[in-house]
């Protein structure tokens, strides 16, 4: 029997799916998911716009010239919707963004270098579609109204069901950018330890890599409008993981939370099921009453996991996924902190002494003040720009002793040169841009998004 065709009796199936994704520590890989935003010039409207699906300058014009470089295309209901290679995929989100989910793989120098081919192939085929790439965490030039929608049954599902929960989620959806950092564990406990460092230290990661500081067209007030955006997307899965930091925090109980949040959908013979709002608890005894009597499968579990949008997010591997996206260098940052922190030898318990008497409240608050104020935030009396300075200290020294070394001999943390140059400047990325767009591009939106595109 296929494993993930393989029908759910009850709670202990879930809780030993995660375990199956215990690694030696000889084994962790790195894995990066970033996302982009794509324009394209309007002589009409004399600003770039983002592009639509259709069209000779379209979403499905783009893919179909990266799927000539050996990508597979993938279809739903004959619409090309993403492209897949060996363990990398190229993936479509709601207003268009577009996404690699990297591979797992063995060092930050494959990963960064991962990053750089996807990088160059994707802006080599801008060019010759007069297509933009930009990095950024909020789209910074247009109004909701002007993103067009991706064809993916899924996000139909989400679209209906986001407003009834909050009054942004549909920003969240076709109008933020993130990049994110996949690690491993090597047991119950290692998991334990790493997700509840990461859901403490997330929002100062944050305040690093804050870079949304536009929407439509000027300043909008943030330093990271997208983490904001976010407080007011839907409750019962986003935000702080809250149950990562209680004291019978394990598989048992990220499972009974998961169960908890409601469900958007059911995949049956490639078709979406509608199921917003429903339980998969109900599921699991049998008891939807859309689907009366059938129980969930494996996959269903994983699609489901795949709706929790929480800042940090347990699968079979940890997903950390709070930071704007930005350019190349900060693209490799992003997983360099992670591994640093969370795979350097006593790293985890040296970043737990700053953070160890943080509360749910300080923590939450935190992540509510960094969005407007970045790296001037405070936690515990302390700025986040001096919490960021030990903790990027206890991550260098943790990819100094991985002692993994590229084709020049350079070891992993000179990935962290771009971090410590933003706390050097103590400018997040967002304030960079801001002053840059008063001086030097004079106020002039186009301008900006031609020089920082990829």
């Amino acid at each position: 029997m296929n494993k993930n065709t393989e029908k759910i009796e009850d709670k202990e199936q879930l809780i030993t799916w995660f375990k199956t994704g215990f690694k030696k520590k000889s084994e962790w890989m790195v894995g990066t998911e970033h996302e982009k935003f794509a324009y394209t010039f309007s002589k009409n409207k004399n600003k770039y716009i983002p592009l639509s699906y259709d069209g000779k300058i379209g979403i499905k014009s783009f893919l179909k010239e990266l799927s000539k470089f050996g990508w597979e295309p993938i279809f739903e209901e004959k619409n090309l919707i993403a492209l897949k290679k060996e363990l990398q995929s190229i993936t479509l989100e709601p207003g268009g963004q577009i996404e690699l989910s990297g591979a797992p793989l063995k060092s930050l120098h494959n990963t960064c270098k991962e990053t750089n081919e996807h990088l160059k192939l994707v802006k080599d085929i801008g060019k010759k579609l007069d297509i933009l790439l930009v990095g950024l965490g909020v789209r910074p030039n247009e109004s909701f109204s002007e993103v067009p929608f991706m064809p993916k049954a899924r996000y139909e599902i989400m679209r209906n069901y986001m407003p009834k929960k909050g009054k942004r989620g549909l920003e969240m959806m076709h109008s933020t950018c993130t990049v994110q950092a996949n690690l491993d564990f090597d047991s119950e406990q290692d998991m334990i330890n790493k997700i509840k460092l990461a859901v403490k230290i997330q929002p100062v990661v944050t305040a690093l890599f804050a870079n949304s500081p536009f929407y439509e067209g000027s300043y909008n007030g943030y330093e990271s409008l997208r983490s904001h955006i976010w407080t007011d997307t839907d409750p019962d899965r986003c935000g702080v993981l809250k149950v990562a930091l209680k004291e019978d925090f394990g598989f048992s109980s990220y499972v009974n939370y998961a169960l908890s949040v409601p469900m958007y959908f059911v995949v049956r013979k490639n078709k979406y099921i509608d199921c917003a709002g429903k339980s998969f608890s109900d599921f699991l005894e049998g008891k939807l009453d859309i689907m009366p009597g059938e129980k969930p499968t494996i996959q269903d579990w994983e699609n489901h996991l795949s709706t929790i949008f929480t800042d940090v997010r347990l699968k079979r591997i940890i997903e950390v996924r709070g930071a704007d996206a930005g350019n190349w260098r900060r693209t490799c940052a992003l997983p360099a902190f992670w591994v640093g922190i969370l795979y350097g030898e006593n790293s985890i318990g040296l970043a737990e002494r700053i953070c160890d008497k943080w509360t749910i409240d300080d923590i939450e608050n935190l992540s509510k003040r960094v969005a407007k104020k970045g790296l001037d935030a405070e936690i515990c009396g302390e700025k986040v720009l001096d919490v960021a300075k030990n903790l990027i200290e206890i991550s260098r020294s943790g990819l100094i002793s991985r002692n993994v070394k590229d084709a020049i001999g350079n070891n992993e943390s000179i990935y962290l040169n771009v971090l410590e140059e933003i706390l050097q400047k103590k400018n997040s990325p967002a304030r960079e841009l801001t002053k840059s767009f008063k001086q030097k591009y004079n106020h002039s939106m186009q301008e900006l998004l031609k020089d920082i595109a990829y």
